[in-house]
């Protein structure tokens, strides 16, 4: 049975996609933040890790360079809801087998550890698909009300807008893309 470790600080998040892992068979080890997750790498060994980009305390970045300096054989995903093309090539450049935006479906996670590849350095900057600026803040906007205890008015505060323009972006659906 291969084993998994799921490193993400969103509990939702997480919880779901370690439920949809254990029921594909997989014995699933889980962790909010860096120190529990090398914790757990250096005493599980898992074969595999999805590490969230955006953690509290040290980033996924670290973790994934912590990660394999301890563990060679882990084959590691980055997941994140911020991407960036600069951030994509470093997670590669580091070790990563991949690296997938959130919202990411079980089946794409799992489709990446199985994709072969020659050259995982080689990252064509063509095909990475930039979220629009859109997109972006709508995003940076949930984490920061998300890092506010979903407080409005502290959120609000913390991005320097006033709570009732914040209500109103809140009540948009996401951006597309």
């Amino acid at each position: 049975m291969k084993t998994v470790l799921v490193v993400d600080d969103e509990v939702f998040f997480r919880d779901r996609l370690c439920k949809a892992l254990q029921k594909r068979d997989f014995t699933v080890f889980s962790a909010a933040n860096y120190e529990e997750a090398l914790s757990l790498v250096q005493s599980q060994k898992p074969d595999m890790g999805i590490f969230d980009l955006k953690m509290p305390g040290k980033n996924g970045l670290e973790l994934l360079k912590d990660a394999l300096s301890s563990h060679q054989e882990m084959k590691i995903i980055v997941l994140t809801g911020y991407g960036s093309i600069a951030t994509a090539i470093d997670a590669v450049k580091m070790g990563a087998l991949s690296y997938i935006a959130k919202p990411a479906d079980v089946d794409d996670i799992l489709n990446a550890f199985t994709k072969i590849s020659d050259d995982l350095t080689d990252i064509d900057a063509e095909n990475l698909v930039a979220p629009s600026l859109a997109r972006t803040e709508w995003e940076h906007i949930n984490r920061v009300l998300h890092d506010c205890d979903d407080n409005i008015s502290s959120a609000a505060k913390c991005l320097g807008i006033h709570r009732r323009t914040l209500q109103r972006k809140l009540q948009k659906y996401p951006p597309k893309k």
